[in-house]
Protein backbone atom coordinates (compact mmCIF):
# COMPACT_ATOMS: atom_id res chain seq x y z
CA UNK A 1 0.00 0.00 0.00
CA UNK A 2 2.80 2.40 0.91
CA UNK A 3 4.62 1.65 -2.32
CA UNK A 4 1.51 2.37 -4.42
CA UNK A 5 0.95 5.64 -2.58
CA UNK A 6 4.59 6.61 -3.09
CA UNK A 7 4.35 5.86 -6.83
CA UNK A 8 1.17 7.94 -7.12
CA UNK A 9 2.77 10.83 -5.23
CA UNK A 10 5.90 10.70 -7.43
CA UNK A 11 3.80 10.58 -10.62
CA UNK A 12 1.67 13.52 -9.43
CA UNK A 13 4.78 15.48 -8.48
CA UNK A 14 6.35 14.85 -11.91
CA UNK A 15 3.09 15.78 -13.61
CA UNK A 16 2.92 19.00 -11.57
CA UNK A 17 6.53 19.93 -12.32
CA UNK A 18 6.07 19.26 -16.04
CA UNK A 19 2.76 21.15 -16.01
CA UNK A 20 4.37 24.21 -14.42
CA UNK A 21 7.25 24.05 -16.86
CA UNK A 22 4.89 23.72 -19.83
CA UNK A 23 2.70 26.56 -18.60
CA UNK A 24 5.68 28.88 -18.07
CA UNK A 25 7.08 28.01 -21.49
CA UNK A 26 3.74 28.74 -23.16
CA UNK A 27 3.44 32.05 -21.32
CA UNK A 28 6.92 33.05 -22.54
CA UNK A 29 6.06 32.13 -26.14
CA UNK A 30 2.73 33.96 -25.88
CA UNK A 31 4.52 37.09 -24.68
CA UNK A 32 7.03 36.78 -27.52
CA UNK A 33 4.11 36.72 -29.99
CA UNK A 34 2.58 39.77 -28.27
CA UNK A 35 5.88 41.65 -28.45
CA UNK A 36 6.31 40.71 -32.09
CA UNK A 37 2.77 41.90 -32.82
CA UNK A 38 3.49 45.26 -31.20
CA UNK A 39 6.51 45.65 -33.51
CA UNK A 40 4.24 45.06 -36.51
CA UNK A 41 1.81 47.68 -35.25
CA UNK A 42 4.67 50.12 -34.62
CA UNK A 43 5.78 49.86 -38.24
CA UNK A 44 2.23 50.34 -39.54
CA UNK A 45 1.88 53.36 -37.26
CA UNK A 46 5.14 54.75 -38.60
CA UNK A 47 3.73 54.51 -42.10
CA UNK A 48 0.47 56.14 -41.04
CA UNK A 49 2.41 58.99 -39.45
CA UNK A 50 4.42 59.60 -42.63
CA UNK A 51 1.39 59.76 -44.91
CA UNK A 52 0.18 63.25 -43.88
CA UNK A 53 3.67 64.56 -44.63
CA UNK A 54 3.62 62.88 -48.03
CA UNK A 55 0.18 64.26 -48.86
CA UNK A 56 1.16 67.78 -47.75
CA UNK A 57 4.39 67.65 -49.74
CA UNK A 58 2.53 66.54 -52.83
CA UNK A 59 -0.19 69.17 -52.32
CA UNK A 60 2.38 71.91 -51.95
CA UNK A 61 4.50 70.90 -54.93
CA UNK A 62 1.91 70.14 -57.58
CA UNK A 63 -1.61 70.88 -58.68
CA UNK A 64 -2.43 67.29 -57.93
CA UNK A 65 -5.36 65.00 -58.59
CA UNK A 66 -7.66 65.52 -55.64
CA UNK A 67 -9.25 62.09 -55.93
CA UNK A 68 -5.93 60.27 -55.45
CA UNK A 69 -5.08 62.33 -52.37
CA UNK A 70 -8.56 61.78 -50.96
CA UNK A 71 -8.21 58.02 -51.43
CA UNK A 72 -4.89 58.02 -49.57
CA UNK A 73 -6.34 60.05 -46.71
CA UNK A 74 -9.44 57.80 -46.46
CA UNK A 75 -7.36 54.62 -46.66
CA UNK A 76 -5.08 55.90 -43.91
CA UNK A 77 -8.08 56.68 -41.71
CA UNK A 78 -9.49 53.21 -42.32
CA UNK A 79 -6.16 51.50 -41.63
CA UNK A 80 -5.50 53.41 -38.41
CA UNK A 81 -9.06 52.81 -37.19
CA UNK A 82 -8.53 49.04 -37.34
CA UNK A 83 -7.05 48.03 -33.98
CA UNK A 84 -6.28 44.39 -33.31
CA UNK A 85 -5.36 43.37 -29.80
CA UNK A 86 -2.57 40.80 -29.39
CA UNK A 87 -4.92 38.59 -27.37
CA UNK A 88 -7.25 38.22 -30.37
CA UNK A 89 -4.87 37.21 -33.18
CA UNK A 90 -7.18 34.83 -35.00
CA UNK A 91 -6.63 34.22 -38.72
CA UNK A 92 -9.88 36.07 -39.48
CA UNK A 93 -8.91 39.15 -37.46
CA UNK A 94 -5.44 39.27 -38.97
CA UNK A 95 -7.04 39.01 -42.42
CA UNK A 96 -9.32 41.99 -41.65
CA UNK A 97 -6.36 43.99 -40.35
CA UNK A 98 -4.33 43.13 -43.44
CA UNK A 99 -7.21 44.07 -45.76
CA UNK A 100 -7.27 47.58 -44.28
CA UNK A 101 -3.49 47.84 -44.64
CA UNK A 102 -3.65 46.53 -48.22
CA UNK A 103 -6.17 49.24 -49.09
CA UNK A 104 -3.71 51.83 -47.82
CA UNK A 105 -0.82 50.20 -49.71
CA UNK A 106 -2.85 50.33 -52.92
CA UNK A 107 -3.70 53.99 -52.43
CA UNK A 108 -0.04 54.81 -51.77
CA UNK A 109 1.01 52.92 -54.89
CA UNK A 110 -1.48 54.89 -57.00
CA UNK A 111 -0.20 58.11 -55.45
CA UNK A 112 3.43 57.31 -56.17
CA UNK A 113 2.68 56.20 -59.74
CA UNK A 114 0.59 59.33 -60.38
CA UNK A 115 3.44 61.51 -59.18
CA UNK A 116 5.44 60.43 -62.23
CA UNK A 117 3.36 62.93 -64.23
CA UNK A 118 4.80 65.82 -62.25
CA UNK A 119 8.52 66.30 -63.00
CA UNK A 120 8.87 69.22 -60.59
CA UNK A 121 7.60 67.04 -57.76
CA UNK A 122 9.92 64.15 -58.60
CA UNK A 123 12.85 66.55 -58.32
CA UNK A 124 11.66 68.02 -55.00
CA UNK A 125 14.14 67.00 -52.29
CA UNK A 126 11.44 66.80 -49.60
CA UNK A 127 9.41 64.44 -51.72
CA UNK A 128 12.41 62.26 -52.55
CA UNK A 129 13.32 62.03 -48.88
CA UNK A 130 9.76 61.19 -47.89
CA UNK A 131 9.51 58.60 -50.64
CA UNK A 132 12.70 56.96 -49.33
CA UNK A 133 11.21 56.97 -45.82
CA UNK A 134 8.06 55.27 -47.09
CA UNK A 135 10.09 52.66 -48.93
CA UNK A 136 12.12 51.99 -45.79
CA UNK A 137 8.93 51.73 -43.76
CA UNK A 138 7.44 49.21 -46.18
CA UNK A 139 10.61 47.13 -45.82
CA UNK A 140 10.39 47.39 -42.02
CA UNK A 141 6.76 46.28 -42.15
CA UNK A 142 7.75 43.26 -44.20
CA UNK A 143 10.52 42.33 -41.76
CA UNK A 144 8.21 42.81 -38.75
CA UNK A 145 5.52 40.62 -40.33
CA UNK A 146 8.08 37.90 -41.11
CA UNK A 147 9.39 38.03 -37.54
CA UNK A 148 5.82 37.89 -36.24
CA UNK A 149 5.07 34.82 -38.38
CA UNK A 150 8.24 33.14 -37.05
CA UNK A 151 7.20 33.71 -33.43
CA UNK A 152 3.65 32.55 -34.17
CA UNK A 153 5.04 29.39 -35.77
CA UNK A 154 7.15 28.68 -32.68
CA UNK A 155 4.17 29.36 -30.39
CA UNK A 156 1.73 27.27 -32.45
CA UNK A 157 4.16 24.35 -32.49
CA UNK A 158 4.47 24.53 -28.71
CA UNK A 159 0.69 24.60 -28.33
CA UNK A 160 0.18 21.60 -30.60
CA UNK A 161 2.91 19.13 -29.55
CA UNK A 162 2.14 16.38 -27.10
CA UNK A 163 2.11 16.44 -24.07
CA UNK A 164 2.29 20.25 -23.96
CA UNK A 165 -0.95 20.33 -26.00
CA UNK A 166 -2.76 18.88 -22.99
CA UNK A 167 -1.59 21.73 -20.78
CA UNK A 168 -2.21 24.29 -23.52
CA UNK A 169 -5.82 23.10 -23.69
CA UNK A 170 -6.17 23.14 -19.91
CA UNK A 171 -4.78 26.65 -19.58
CA UNK A 172 -6.53 28.15 -22.63
CA UNK A 173 -3.57 28.66 -24.96
CA UNK A 174 -5.07 28.69 -28.46
CA UNK A 175 -3.26 28.84 -31.78
CA UNK A 176 -2.56 32.29 -33.23
CA UNK A 177 -3.09 33.43 -36.81
CA UNK A 178 -0.41 34.24 -39.36
CA UNK A 179 0.00 37.10 -41.78
CA UNK A 180 -0.69 35.66 -45.20
CA UNK A 181 -0.31 37.10 -48.65
CA UNK A 182 -3.48 38.34 -50.28
CA UNK A 183 -4.58 37.40 -53.77
CA UNK A 184 -3.88 40.97 -54.85
CA UNK A 185 -0.27 40.54 -53.73
CA UNK A 186 0.16 37.70 -56.21
CA UNK A 187 -0.07 40.12 -59.14
CA UNK A 188 2.57 42.79 -59.56
CA UNK A 189 1.13 46.28 -59.96
CA UNK A 190 1.29 47.70 -63.46
CA UNK A 191 3.35 50.86 -63.72
CA UNK A 192 2.81 52.91 -66.85
CA UNK A 193 4.48 56.20 -67.76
Amino acid sequence: MKRTTLIIVVVLALFSVYGCSSYNGLVQKDETVNGSWSKVQTQYQRRADLIPNLVNTVKGAADFEKETLTQVIQARASATAMNLDASDLTPENIQKFQAAQDQLSGALSRLLVSVERYPELKANQNFLELQAQLEGTENRISVARNDFNDTVKDYNQAVRVFPAAVFAGLFGFDQKGYFEGTEAAQTAPAVAF
